[in-house]
């Protein structure tokens, strides 16, 4: 169908579309004239994604003169193929409506792990382990040897592209990871690079956060976008906790040898060039001499991460004398290397500011805060210099120099905490050096201050007040949508105690009592027996579920649920919950019904869906506040209270709170689908916590269910599993429509133009 939102004709692929969609492209219509960035909080299940793509290429189709690029951030793979599968269905629903004008090019960019077609590069089983494979074949010496010695392998899918030189371009489409590995297979050309090529002049990119808040990636693969762009964080509620890890660095005990062995290999190296090319030395230090730390445009395949620091605060002037040879940098390196092991011997927990360390390092080993700031571009410029390929073997001494540079260049915002053991296991010696961001602003201010737009969108941004404060900026828009329904289909409950009316809560006093454990074995044990198919359990830590699981096995409860599903736990190992959640899905599909036991914080809670018979019911044992002790979260609630007068409390319970609505939301994917929700915690029924839930869960949330038994809970949910198992009428008959056609929406224009 095709409408008209103001001045822009408005193309999507489907011939309905929901109330809340159209109300989403006219605030983000709004944001967009406005030149401004928005938060816009939509319910899981109501399909923002095809919303924000048809709006946003639309909006570009009838403003021709002035185009806008769409940026568009996902978290995982999984969700920018899923992104890019709904664009190629819009896009050829565009190709039919207007012609060859509507052609785009869009693509998805990822790492060389999931774009490489080289079989000798790609089989090895990480990412730095293939970034390093690739460098091996493409780095600019290792071409000009193999000219003179065919003997030394090269990789001919990056030989073919370079030869390609201009012709190398992709023509206009749209491109999954699969298609750009299968037109490079075909064109014989490497998808990585090609991707990477084409990027700039793409009109539509997906890719993932950290090509555009981890200043070391987005340094190299974002600092062409033009400021006409639209930036779209989906599925955004953690975007301050990405922003503070692209900051953070942890140095431990492997950290620290690694590094030492880093320097001694490079030692050994420079020593070999003094012998045998000492030119190269003698032309890398007159470049610095000269101020350039780096080489302006290098070969592609030399490219190497850019400074950790954010671009703003990057100096820009020569390198400080005294690090300008080669063997006084490695000796600068070497005396920071011995006073980080040095810190890492202590006893006690440790913490400071930036300043206060920068200090300390210049008064024990003479190293200042100018030299600390260079550490990164000097080694950069360093491993050049000597050739080196095997980047993944020297991660140890780039972490170190990481660590360095950002710790010379931030005075606010941080702390350096040194923790000689994990206090959850006292008697193990493992100690952690970490620089930890505490800000968020930081990372995202270059993104919100170049762009002409950002978006900011999920399921769960409640209360959406907060995420302005935390990470600094002013949204134009700031809206947060309901779910239009024809039937009740979702169903949350609070129960506040067992069926012996005992209280039920994850407390720290109460966590392990033997009558919460019973009752929530027995509210599982009640409604594997009523609800069909299939149960998610969300516990709020590994330690929990470990111990809960154990003493229900021990009390012949888990004996019970097994009689009547199957269950299925995750793991801390990829694989292994891979494979059981495959297996969990094939018993459900047999009718054999099953459990799934996962975590709050865990892999399952952020990417994964449990739709229609996947995800019937899902609990969510307790509330998923974060471990209070860790002194990183410690730190960070300080600078939250000093510098944004957020109160403690308020963010913790916050944070809690959208990770309870993130693991619940997993089961309701599309209006057709239904699920029940149980929030089993007397903590939940406080208004306090509960209002931070999103919109669109409390307004389903009954006064009637606030405050339920198990034999309560299990009463509404045979109520409801019975009323949802009647036929109804998909468009929303009778009153309030919830599917809109082309004439809905003309109707509506029509009525709202004689209004005004």
């Amino acid at each position: 169908m095709k409408f008209q939102i103001e001045d822009v004709t408005v193309y999507f692929p489907y011939d309905h579309i929901y109330p809340e969609q159209y109300s989403y492209m006219i605030e983000l219509k709004r944001s967009l004239d406005a030149k401004g960035h928005c938060l816009l909080e939509m319910p899981t299940g109501t399909g923002k994604t095809i919303a924000l793509l048809s709006l946003i290429t639309s909006y570009t189709l009838s403003k021709p003169s002035n185009p806008v690029k769409l940026l568009y951030c996902t978290r995982t793979v999984h969700e920018m193929e899923k992104t890019l599968a709904e664009l190629k269905l819009l896009h050829k629903y565009q190709l039919d409506n207007i012609g060859p004008s509507a052609r785009m090019l869009a693509l998805g960019l990822s790492s060389r792990k999931n774009l490489c077609i080289n079989p000798a590069v790609v089989s090895a089983e990480n990412r730095d382990s293939v970034d390093a494979g690739c460098r091996k074949l493409t780095a600019s010496w290792v071409r000009a040897l193999a000219i003179e010695n065919p003997n030394i392998p090269t990789c001919s899918f990056f030989e073919t592209y370079e030869k390609a030189g201009s012709d190398a371009v992709l023509p206009p489409g749209v491109y999954t990871l699969q298609d750009l590995r299968v037109f490079g297979k075909e064109k014989g050309w490497c998808p990585y690079f090609l991707a990477r090529h084409m990027v700039q002049f793409a009109n539509v990119v997906v890719y993932s956060y950290q090509y555009l808040l981890d200043p070391k990636v987005a340094g190299i693969i974002s600092k062409e976008m033009q400021r006409e762009s639209v930036v779209v964080f989906d599925e955004a509620h953690n975007i301050d906790n990405v922003c503070i890890e692209a900051l953070s660095v942890s140095v431990r005990r492997q950290t620290i040898e690694g590094a030492t062995r880093n320097i001694n290999k490079m030692s050994q190296e420079i020593n070999r060039f003094k012998a045998t090319d000492a030119g190269r030395l003698r032309a890398e230090y007159n470049r610095l001499v000269e101020g350039l730390a780096q080489r302006g445009n290098l070969p592609l395949g030399d490219t190497w991460l850019a400074n950790p620091a954010l671009p703003d605060d990057i100096l820009k002037e020569a390198v400080p004398g005294n690090i300008r040879r080669a063997e006084h940098f490695l000796s600068v390196l070497r005396r920071l290397v011995q006073y980080l092991k040095g810190r890492l011997e202590t006893e006690n927990v440790e913490k400071e500011g930036p300043l206060t360390f920068v200090n300390a390092v210049n008064s024990h080993v003479g190293i200042d805060q100018k030299m600390l700031k260079f550490c990164y571009d000097r080694l950069h410029s360093l491993m050049l210099t000597l050739e080196i390929t095997d980047t993944d073997e020297f991660l140890h001494i780039q972490t170190i120099c990481d660590f360095a540079t950002l710790v010379g260049t931030y005075t606010r915002g941080f702390s350096i905490i040194i923790e000689p053991y994990d206090e959850r296991m006292p008697h193990i010696p493992d100690p952690v050096l970490q620089l930890s961001c505490h800000d968020a602003s930081l990372a995202i201010k270059p993104v919100f201050d170049r762009f002409q737009s950002v978006v900011i969108t999920s399921g769960t941004l409640s209360p959406i007040d907060l995420y302005p404060r935390l990470l600094n900026f002013n949204p134009v828009v700031s809206r947060s949508f309901t779910m239009s329904l024809t039937r009740d289909c979702i169903c949350p409950m609070v129960l506040t105690r067992g069926s012996d009316q005992l209280p039920v809560s994850t407390k720290f006093d109460l966590r392990s009592d033997p009558g919460v454990e019973r009752n929530y074995g027995r509210l599982l044990l009640e409604m594997v027996s009523v609800v069909p198919d299939g149960i998610v359990c969300f516990f709020v830590s590994y330690s929990y579920m470990d111990a809960i699981v154990n003493s229900w096995n021990e009390t012949g409860i888990l004996k019970d649920i097994m009689q009547r599903k199957l269950v299925f736990i995750e793991t801390q190992d990829v694989v292994e919950t891979t494979l059981a959640l495959d297996n969990y899905r094939k018993a459900c599909d047999c009718g054999r019904g099953a459990v799934f036991f996962s975590v709050a914080r865990g892999k399952v809670a952020e990417g994964i869906d449990f739709d229609r018979h996947y995800g019937r019911l899902v609990i969510m044992f307790g509330v998923p506040f974060q471990y209070t002790l860790s002194r990183i979260l410690l730190a960070r609630l300080e600078y939250l209270r000093e510098t944004f007068q957020i109160k403690e409390g308020d963010f913790l319970t916050f944070d809690a709170l959208r990770q309870a609505a993130q693991c619940v939301g997993r089961v309701i994917r599309s209006k057709a689908d239904y699920g029940m929700m149980i929030f089993a915690d007397k903590r939940y029924t406080r208004h306090d916590k509960r209002s931070k839930l999103p919109g669109w869960i409390l307004s389903h949330l009954r006064d009637a269910h606030l405050n339920l038994s198990t034999d309560m809970a299990v009463h509404i949910a045979r109520e409801f599993l019975r009323k949802m198992a009647q036929p109804y009428d998909k468009t929303g008959g009778g009153g309030k429509k919830t599917l809109l056609s082309q004439e809905d929406l003309e109707k509506m224009n029509g009525t709202e133009g004689m209004m005004f």
